[in-house]
């Protein structure tokens, strides 16, 4: 998979092609988990990490927090030389992603994907809500992604989680 923190040289979409995306994404990794046989699910994807199902985990519980760009959109522009409009996550970004895997290691995959389909409708609804202009103003992600927000919107939630998606089916070229 690409760099999904990179943006430079990579087209803002419109906000109806970010919808579009948003949908597709989410159909796509409901496919994707919904081929796989329960015990591919269990089979380790990343080298001395994470197995498939951890994987959706993650996945799912990530989706709650798009909404959250928006917010950061429509605050006031910070002057250049201010810090991030996000605090850093406590232990980094792998501690807060174990953390939050660990959380749901109860949870079968059925709850898995339908926790991140139920936050991916939310995170659809904020979209179509939001205003147009909103799309243009540049931003920065707490994971560090910077650019307007239709375009770091896109590469964290459709490119990270389609990389994500594709790990899930065991495709390591991508991901991880």
């Amino acid at each position: 998979m690409a760099d999904y923190l990179a943006t430079a040289d990579v087209p803002v979409p419109s906000k109806a092609e970010l919808l579009q995306a948003l949908r597709a994404s989410r159909d796509e990794v409901g496919r994707l988990v919904r081929s796989m046989p329960p015990a591919a699910l269990e089979q380790g994807r990343y080298e001395g990490g994470w197995n498939a199902r951890q994987i959706l985990a993650h996945i799912a519980s990530i989706e709650w927090s798009y909404p959250r760009l928006i917010d950061i959109a429509r605050s006031e522009p910070p002057p250049d030389d201010a810090p991030p409009p996000t605090r850093t996550m406590k232990g980094g970004n792998d501690s807060y992603n174990d953390r939050q895997v660990a959380k749901r290691e109860h949870l079968t995959v059925a709850e898995l994907l339908a926790e991140f389909e139920k936050n991916r409708a939310a995170t659809i609804q904020a979209v179509e809500a939001a205003d147009e202009a909103l799309f243009t103003r540049r931003i920065r992600s707490a994971g560090g992604v910077v650019g307007p927000l239709a375009l770091v919107f896109h590469q964290i939630a459709v490119a990270h989680v389609l990389g994500h998606a594709r790990d899930i089916a065991g495709d390591s070229t991508h991901h991880g």
